[in-house]
This record gives C-alpha cells, sequence and structure tokens, in this order.
C-alpha cells in the first residue's frame, strides 16, 4: 500500500513540475524561445547549464540585425529606481559626513601632530588649534624654583658631558611637578605628559623642552643620584636652609618618627624590602623611612631611608645630627615617641646641646616606679591637687583633657669622654579619654573571657565533646585567662559529674543472678565565673596614667605646655599620609635597590613642596585676620583660615593655555584667572605673571577671525 501512495506522489510531482515550466516558456518572447531552444539542441551541449546566451555586439553589426530587448517588467521597473535613487542618497550623505570628518580632524591637529596642516590649500590658510591643561602646574614650578630646587640639585649631581641639554635640576623640577598635580609617579606616563605640555614648560622654565628629555632611562639616572646619600644629605641640608631662609619659617621645635610603606617585592638578602614590625600589612616585606620634621609646618628636613628589619631606635640620632647641622643652633626641642626615650638617643641630644620631650616605655625600671608614681597621682587627685589642662568644647562647656604631676630626677652619662650631668623632669599625666578607652577594652576583653571559658564544658548532647580529665579544663581556663589579660580579674567554679550504668556481663539476656558491673561517665561542667570587682576597680583607677621624661625647664615648658606640645604630634604623622594618599608612593613601580630608594627620597621633596603652599598661606592669613572664599565646591561662600594644600592646588583646575596658528600668525588665549588664584599666589609670594605670561599676542583678531 504503501509503494502505491509513493507512486501516485511522484506522478503529482512531475506534472506540476511540467506545468510550471510551460507557464514560464509562454510569457518569455518568441526569440527568446528560439535562441534557447537552439542552444539546448547544439553541438556544444556538453554541460546541461540552460542559461541564455547574450549575442556579442561585433555580430550584431556584421549582421546587421538587431535583436528586439525583452518587454520590460513595469511592476519590478518602479521598485528599481526607488533602489537606485535611495542608494545614490546614501553614498552622498557618506562622502559629506567623510569631509565633515576630515574638517574636524585637520583643524584640531597641532602643528606638532600634523605638520602638513600649516600649508595653505588652494590659496586658503588652515586654521590649527592646541590646548594645554596648566593648572597649578605654573605655582608648583615657580614655588620650586624660588626656594631653589633646581640650583642646587644641579650644583651636587654631575652632570655628563654627553648628556642631553636639559639639566638634572630641570629635569627634577619638572617631574615633581608632574607628580605633585597628577599623582602619579610613574616614569612612563611623564613622556606624553611633556609632549602635551611643552609650550607650558617652555614659557614658565625659559629653557627648551624636548619629551626625549624624560625618557624612562634618563628618570631611572636621575633616582639612582637621589640613592646616593652623600648627593642626597647634602641636597636636602641646602633645601632646608633656603626654605628656612625665604620664608622666616620658626626652628625651635622638630618632631621625629618613622613609618612603613610594604610592597609586593620578592625578600633578597641586604634587599631594601624586609618583614618587620610592620604598621601597614605584616604579610607583606616593607621598607623603614625615618623622617624629622620642622614643627608646626610638619615640612621634613632630614629623612633616611632603610631597609624593613631595622629598630626605630637606632635610626633617631642620624636624622637629628643631620637637623642639627642644618638649624645650627642650641636649644632645640626634639619629640617623638617612646622609641626616643631610650637612654642612648637622650644623652646624644644631650651632647647637641638640645632638649626632647617623648613618653617612657612601660618596660625595665619604669614599670617598677610606675606602680608608686600612680599610687601618688591618685592620691594627689584626691585632694584635688593636680595640675588640670582644660578647654571650653564645641558646646561652650570646660573639658577636662589631662591632669597631672610632676617630679625631678638626676640623670649623668659620658660624652665625648665627659661625664655629663643635668636634671630631668619626669611629667606623670592622667587623661579621662585615654582612661575610658582603656576601660572599654578590659570590659571586652572580661566578657570575651567569660564567654570563651563557659564554652569549654557544653551540656550533654550528640558532637559535643566532654572535659573528662581535671587537668585539662584547669590547663584550658588558664590559657584563656592568660590570652585576655585577666588572670587577677576572674574566678571561677566547676564540678565533676559522674553518672553511674549498670551491665550485666557478657551477651544474653539479664537475670537476677547474673553478674553486672558498673559503668562511671566522668565530666566537668564549669557552674560560675565571677569577677574580682575590687581588684577590677584598682585596675581602672591605674587607666589613663602615662610617663614623659624631658628636660626642658619649667620656665619655658610648663606641665600644661608639654601636654599640649606632644598632642601635636600628629603634625609629622601628615608627612607620611601625604606620601600615601596625595603622592601614592605604593604601589611602587621600581624594583632595584637604588630605585626605591631614590624614588623615595625624591617624593619627600614633593611633601617639602605642600608643606610649605599649605603654611605660607596658613601664616598669611592668619597675620592679616582674613579668609579665603571658594575653596570649597560644595559650598562655595565657606570661608576658611586654614586650607589644605589639596584644596589650594584644586582652585587652580581648569586653567587652559589655548594656541591659534593661521599660517605665519599665532594667538595665545589663557582662561583669565579668579581673584581667589591671584590672591593665593600673592599669599605665596609669587607674582600673577607666571601665568599671564604665557598668553601672548601676536594677531589681536585671530581668534575673532
Amino acid at each position: 500500500m504503501n509503494r502505491i501512495l509513493a507512486y501516485f506522489f511522484g506522478i503529482t510531482l512531475l506534472f506540476l513540475f511540467s506545468t510550471c515550466d510551460t507557464v514560464c516558456a509562454q510569457n518569455l518572447p518568441n526569440q527568446l524561445k528560439v535562441s534557447s531552444f537552439q542552444n539546448t539542441h547544439s553541438k556544444t551541449n556538453q554541460t546541461q547549464k540552460s542559461f541564455q546566451k547574450r549575442p556579442h555586439r561585433c555580430a550584431e553589426k556584421r549582421s546587421g540585425q538587431r535583436i528586439p530587448k525583452p518587454e520590460r517588467n513595469r511592476f519590478y521597473e518602479g521598485k528599481r529606481k526607488k533602489v537606485a535613487a535611495s542608494r545614490k542618497r546614501k553614498r552622498s550623505q557618506k562622502t559629506t559626513n567623510i569631509k565633515k570628518r576630515k574638517r574636524k580632524t585637520n583643524s584640531a591637529l597641532s602643528e606638532v601632530e600634523n605638520p602638513q596642516s600649516t600649508k595653505q590649500r588652494g590659496g586658503k590658510k588652515v586654521l590649527d588649534v592646541k590646548t594645554e591643561r596648566i593648572d597649578d602646574v605654573p605655582l608648583l614650578i615657580g614655588v620650586m624654583i624660588l626656594v631653589g630646587y633646581q640650583g642646587i640639585i644641579d650644583t651636587y649631581i654631575p652632570s655628563h658631558g654627553n648628556q642631553r641639554n636639559l639639566s638634572w635640576g630641570w629635569t627634577a623640577v619638572i617631574w615633581l611637578a608632574y607628580i605633585l598635580s597628577e599623582g602619579d609617579h610613574r616614569k612612563v606616563a611623564l613622556r606624553e605628559y611633556v609632549r602635551g605640555m611643552k609650550n607650558t614648560l617652555e614659557q614658565v622654565t625659559g629653557k627648551e623642552i624636548d619629551e626625549l628629555d624624560f625618557t624612562d632611562d634618563r628618570l631611572a639616572i636621575l633616582l639612582r643620584h637621589f640613592s646616593n646619600r652623600k648627593w642626597w644629605i647634602k641636597i636636602e641640608n641646602d633645601l632646608s636652609e633656603n626654605s628656612i631662609e625665604v620664608y622666616e619659617l620658626p626652628e625651635k621645635i622638630v618632631r621625629c618618627d618613622a613609618t612603613t610603606v610594604s610592597g609586593y617585592h620578592k625578600v633578597i638578602e641586604g634587599g631594601m624590602f624586609q618583614f618587620g614590625n610592620s604598621k601597614d600589612d605584616p604579610n607583606r616585606p616593607q621598607i623603614k623611612i625615618m623622617t624629622g620634621s620642622l614643627d608646626p609646618l610638619g615640612m621634613p628636613l632630614a629623612t633616611d631611608v632603610v631597609s624593613g628589619e631595622n629598630a626605630d631606635d637606632r635610626l633617631y640620632i642620624p636624622v637629628i645630627n643631620r637637623i642639627n647641622s642644618v638649624l645650627k643652633k642650641t636649644g632645640v626641642l626634639y619629640v617623638g615617641d617612646c622609641k626616643l626615650s631610650s637612654f642612648e638617643n637622650r644623652l646624644y641630644i644631650k651632647g647637641c646641646k638640645g632638649h626632647y620631650l617623648s613618653p617612657l616605655p612601660n618596660t625595665g625600671e619604669t614599670t617598677k616606679k610606675m606602680d608608686s608614681w600612680v599610687e601618688e597621682g591618685i592620691f594627689l587627685d584626691e585632694k584635688d591637687e593636680l595640675i588640670k589642662y582644660t578647654v571650653i568644647n564645641n558646646k561652650n562647656k570646660e573639658e577636662l583633657k589631662a591632669k597631672g604631676y610632676e617630679v625631678e630626677r638626676q640623670q649623668s652619662g659620658v660624652i665625648d669622654g665627659e661625664e655629663k650631668k643635668w636634671t630631668e623632669r619626669v611629667l606623670i599625666v592622667n587623661s579621662p579619654a585615654y582612661a575610658k578607652q582603656k576601660e572599654k577594652g578590659l570590659e571586652k576583653r572580661l566578657q570575651n573571657a567569660e564567654k570563651k571559658i563557659y564554652a569549654l564544658t557544653p551540656e550533654r548532647g550528640r558532637g559535643k565533646r566532654q572535659i573528662k580529665d581535671e587537668p585539662v579544663l584547669t590547663t584550658a581556663v588558664e590559657a584563656i585567662l592568660k590570652r585576655h589579660k585577666v588572670e587577677d580579674f576572674l574566678s571561677y567554679d566547676y564540678e565533676k559529674e559522674v553518672e553511674i550504668e549498670t551491665k550485666y556481663i557478657g551477651k544474653g539476656r539479664g537475670s537476677a543472678n547474673r553478674e553486672r558491673t558498673t559503668i562511671e561517665k566522668v565530666r566537668y561542667q564549669i557552674t560560675n565565673v565571677t569577677r574580682n570587682k575590687e581588684k577590677i576597680d584598682n585596675e581602672i583607677k591605674k587607666y589613663g596614667w602615662k610617663v614623659y621624661v624631658t628636660d626642658v625647664p619649667k620656665k619655658r615648658l610648663g606641665l600644661i605646655d608639654a601636654m599640649k606640645c606632644y598632642r601635636k604630634e600628629y603634625r609629622v604623622e601628615r608627612i607620611f599620609n601625604l606620601l600615601k594618599s596625595r603622592l601614592n608612593i605604593a604601589p611602587f613601580f621600581v624594583k632595584r635597590k637604588d630605585q626605591v630608594k631614590g624614588i623615595t627620597n625624591f617624593l619627600t621633596l614633593g611633601v617639602r613642596t605642600l608643606t610649605l603652599i599649605e603654611y605660607v598661606v596658613r601664616r598669611s592669613l592668619k597675620k592679616d585676620g582674613s579668609k579665603l572664599e571658594g575653596l570649597h565646591p560644595e559650598n562655595p561662600k565657606k570661608l576658611t583660615d586654614i586650607p589644605t594644600s589639596k584644596k589650594l592646588l584644586t582652585a587652580f583646575s581648569k586653567i587652559t593655555l589655548t594656541i591659534v596658528k593661521v599660517g605665519n600668525s599665532v594667538a595665545r588665549h589663557l582662561t583669565p584667572l579668579s581673584q581667589l588664584q591671584i590672591n593665593i599666589l600673592e599669599r605665596l609670594g609669587l607674582n600673577a605673571a607666571i601665568y599671564t605670561k604665557l598668553e601672548i599676542r601676536q594677531s589681536v583678531n585671530i581668534l575673532n577671525e
């Protein structure tokens, strides 16, 4: 049956194909029918293709016969006209768009990018426009020139006979201006920046600037020079002397401190990156930066970069020695943390005819005497005989910041073979805020210890391990108390629980006469953890007490003044904050030891510039009793007399130099300076001409044309 159906289906398909062929043949002209019939039955019919041959034009001329054109299909003809017209329109639109793009790109290209743009085409002059975002670069270069960066660096860093024309001093100044403006110390980015700022840099420096002066290898050589300790000390000393002389900076107090900078570097024996006591990330190797800064502006006077495993207390003497050679005066007060208070450091400062102020670490003899000092302070506090340091807070209420008393003791040591004796003041000070902080820490430790002790003996249950031996329990509890440093403040009670279970011996059912055995299951349970309130209260009374030592006479630095002075130790920390935030010292984009040391020393020059700008403007505002307006975009009318260096430099953003060239005529246009910008420049001792001189008009009406 299936075969019959398939047979009829095939016949039907053949019939339909034949019908379609006849219908198509009837619609064709007669000539095409004949030609197609002849072509299909010719002698050259070696293939089965049925396409129509087109007669050759030469054959038509020779025969004199003309083959008539087939009739047009009017329906499709209209469509073809529409498609052709639309194609023409699209082509014309593409050509016009391409022309417009060419015009735009040609007008925006500068002479450097498109040297052919200055040629006259068809008798018309071509317009070239170039823009440079100069922002705060002239200000930064102006401050560095005023201090003498370029001259001092060129004095000590020798130049090679075959090196390029731009000196090392100008190279360092331009690179430092870029780092302070952009916050990027990568060497690879500087060359492109100089290419786009060529006109501005040449006008400000008065030197011919080429991007080849700032290649990676040349900047690496500059960093190698800065890593040379001999040259670096001379450069830093001269810059410090010039800064103090130019801006008349105070020279009474110097603050010293150290910080660490971690990096993803391989630890090599003798390398800069080593593991040590880290303030950033203990899981990464680090370098250590020791610096001494001039108070109150926080400008670094001396900086040392050492490997990360070095201890802090050994780094103070070299820095103090260099600072003493810069200031060249006696009676300078050196303020630092507890590492500065080692006896060797104090003895060295006395040998330099200086003074010191620092807290004592709670180690050695200090630990033995601390209890008696604190007891005396508590006794005097009950009698209200302590010296109090109070301030008026934001709520217009008097707030106690610190209270304390002082005692004197005699110290002696050998300096250059001679015995030196002096009177040392011991300041025992209590800070309520510090005491409250330590009390919160004690409460947290107590709660954690109680929670962990109770967790040692959970209730019976599946998967809950029980302690069956008494020594195991007591050892675990003592370890918890010691870990949280609350051995004297917590006591605990526990009990032994015995569960007796009787079982028959052997297999089978039990009976009255069958032998039995008893099994004892022992566990220990913590029943209670109590606090020793008397000891806790006595400990809290001791909180907040700290001991400081100084040799400054009372007439110059009283107890309250000493408290105020040490509370401003955050100023030296701002150096490290600027290094790690504004200048982005980490991550390091260098590997070699000389490059790591060189880039760190170089970036401290940037910190020096920022602190100078901030301090000089603040001092000028304080002297005039005036404030600056417009430094805060979120509140343009806000007034401030303590602007930060970041806000001052941000005020110079969006200043653009536009250079227009038409043929041989050149016009320059600079974004007009606001009154705020002019005010900042004047307070820094700079002239607004460092900006306005960039605008030189050689053809007045070029921009209008």
